[in-house]
């Protein structure tokens, strides 16, 4: 498969997988907690199982490493290019009511990002990008368009910020001296999407997180002409022990 159609497999997936998260969302669900206490609902399950499937059916080659298949087993992989997975990126915010949680979909080739899906359940919408060839927004109606990150406006920074990280003393570290035009607190792969479509300028990222939290996200962030490094300037890796990422720091347009 192209490039072109690796992508549209996951796009597909994506809003599939976005419409089972919704009908589990409408119907109601309980929240249970895994062993490292981070929550998990059905709707995280049924997304996974929708993603895996159809893209082992698709693409049997390409291995598939998931966020809920890693956390009941070891799941390891020396392939050169595989998917990452986040069927339901952002479960706090899902769990609360919020409307901040994503699908993540992305497809990893020799440890650095190639291409992704991102899709915005609560909003419908879907964000795609292939790194070197360009990134796209579809809305609810179904239009796409094509999207790019934004130079810093006159009037300054918007910055995106975890909600549940955006008290950490670091962040004014990092603000101090900057010209700051305001401080949005969202949950999930969304402040990727926001900076990628020219909505906001950088995300400082001081958390923990995971590498399918990012892979789909940043593929599109880069796709779209921005930025995203570790905060010592190096790329961010894939395939790490233990699929953890190291802080990071992402970028509108340079």
């Amino acid at each position: 498969m192209t490039d072109a159609e690796l992508l549209a497999l996951a796009a597909r997936l994506a809003q599939s997988a976005a419409a089972a998260i919704l009908s589990v969302r409408d119907a109601g669900f309980a929240v249970e907690r895994k062993d490292d206490m981070s929550p998990v609902t059905a709707a995280d399950r049924l997304a996974e199982a929708i993603i895996a499937e159809g893209l082992r059916a698709a693409a049997p080659d390409i291995p598939v490493v998931a966020e809920e298949e890693c956390s009941v087993s070891d799941v390891t992989t020396d392939a050169d290019r595989y998917w990452l997975v986040d069927p339901l990126d952002g479960t706090r915010e899902f769990a609360a009511g919020r409307a901040e949680f994503t699908v993540n979909i992305g497809l990893v080739e020799r440890g650095r990002p190639l291409l992704g899906a991102v899709a915005i359940p609560a909003y419908g919408e879907l964000f795609t990008g292939i790194i070197g060839v360009g990134a796209w927004k579809r809305r609810a109606d179904g239009a796409d368009r094509p999207i790019a990150a934004r130079r810093v406006p006159a009037e300054g920074l918007t910055v995106m910020a975890s909600r549940h990280h955006g008290d950490d003393p670091r962040l004014d570290q990092f603000l101090d001296g900057q010209k700051v035009a305001r401080i949005v607190k969202i949950g999930s792969a969304v402040k990727f999407c926001r900076l990628a479509e020219g909505a906001g300028d950088v995300y400082p990222r001081f958390g923990r997180t995971m590498e399918w939290d990012t892979a789909a996200p940043e593929a599109v962030l880069l796709a779209a002409g921005g930025r995203c490094a570790t905060f010592d300037g190096a790329p961010l890796a894939y395939g790490k022990p233990l699929w953890e990422n190291p802080p990071f720091l992402c970028h509108g347009a340079a």
